[in-house]
């Protein structure tokens, strides 16, 4: 038979960094994949637990499955998948236990009664969650909202969510970021004047909110809502000279521990004594680099690395800053998730700090260079908007 006759002409493709779960739907819907496929693989497929998540009529069968996010992130890392695919398959888990405790929720409370729609916030908002995640989420309802008539209704479907959420293992937000909290609970007009309020008076509280709610990301009901508020906040962001100064200044507070001679610090007392906090002096910096990048050129990316790449293409970062930057937080982040899966083999809670005995020599020099990289960059930054401008 001729190869030509073989050859599908029309190939159905995915994009490079189509993730393991987008390509499995598609190679199952063609008929090419089967559950059992998978399975042979690694024992929890993200697959499976989505669509065993959507087969749940109780809070019961739904911390089950929540229960099984830590074991996907050891397989994946067992599996090398990237840090990128991995925070983009552990978010979907989160979405769709959000989803379905929604659903629930609108079982016993009836549909919405003006539009809403259910966002989260953070690394769930910017797809980059691990096993180590609380929950950070908001509520954007129509200006149709009426607080008296509408009230109890929101209020009571943010509490069942946020609490069942809670019981599937994301720990309620210590800082109450969570559309539970009456603040974080408004309709559209509200969420505009807070915008502009962190905006044009950026004091420090209004910063500290900033690092989470500038990373929203629309996961169920009217996504117009939030994508209406994201265009009009973002339209006007480059312009804030002033805020971007104090965005930036604000960043420099976590900053890589590298001492004067450019080696790594770990912390030398207390109960993390001999380790290095990856998510506090490495992941944070570089999410807030590419937050930074976003603000200045009104980015609606939300994701870190789709950040860097989109400013690099803008060229609002370097090829070379943007290549560095990205390779960095790819090594920094597949650290965090393999030191996260030897402390759940030790029958501990995953956590962020790393001991340094953990790495081998050749980890150690990424790592430093990697910290390099991002010291680098967050002093070409302070001096794009020094602190004079404050």
């Amino acid at each position: 038979m001729p190869l030509q006759a073989l050859v599908q002409r029309n190939p159905i493709t995915l994009p490079l960094n189509a993730s393991v779960l987008e390509v499995a739907r598609t190679l199952r819907l063609m008929g090419m994949l089967t559950t059992s496929d998978l399975m042979r693989q690694q024992s929890t497929s993200p697959v499976d637990l989505a669509r065993n998540i959507h087969r749940q009529s109780t809070l019961e069968g739904l911390v089950g499955i929540g229960h099984q996010v830590k074991a996907l992130q050891n397989h994946l890392s067992a599996a090398n998948t990237s840090a990128y695919q991995t925070g983009h398959i552990i978010t979907a888990i989160t979405d769709a236990l959000t989803c379905r405790l929604i659903a629930l929720a609108e079982v016993d409370l009836g549909p919405p009664p003006v539009p809403c729609v259910w966002v989260a916030a953070g690394s769930q908002g910017r797809c980059e969650q691990t096993a180590k995640s609380d929950q950070d989420n908001c509520m954007v309802l129509s200006d149709a909202y009426i607080p008296a008539l509408h009230g109890d209704y929101f209020k009571t479907l943010a509490r069942l969510v946020c609490d069942g959420l809670a019981t599937c293992g994301y720990v309620h937000c210590p800082g109450e970021m969570m559309a539970m909290t009456d603040a974080w609970r408004q309709p559209l007009h509200v969420w505009r004047r807070y915008f502009q309020s962190w905006t044009e008076n950026p004091e420090p509280k209004a910063l500290m909110l900033i690092t989470v709610f500038f990373d929203l990301r629309a996961v169920h009901g009217e996504f117009e809502l939030l994508e209406t508020l994201r265009r009009d906040v973002l339209a006007h962001t480059p312009q804030k000279s002033l805020f971007l100064a104090h965005v930036v200044n604000n960043a420099q507070r976590q900053r890589p521990p590298l001492n004067l001679f450019g080696q790594i610090a770990s912390k030398h007392s207390g109960a993390h004594a001999g380790t290095v906090d990856l998510k506090n002096h490495a992941i944070t910096p570089i999410v807030d680099l590419a937050r930074i990048c976003a603000l200045e050129a009104g980015l609606l990316e939300v994701n870190t690395v789709d950040r860097i790449e989109k400013a690099s293409k803008l060229g609002e970062l370097s090829e070379p800053s943007a290549r560095d930057l990205r390779d960095a937080f790819e090594f920094v982040s597949r650290l965090r998730i393999a030191h996260q899966r030897l402390c759940m083999q030790r029958g501990l809670e995953p956590d962020n700090h790393l001991h340094l005995q953990e790495l081998s020599n050749f980890e150690r020099h990424h790592l430093r260079d990697a910290f390099s990289v991002i010291q680098s960059l967050q002093d070409v930054w302070a001096q794009r908007y020094p602190s004079g401008m404050l």
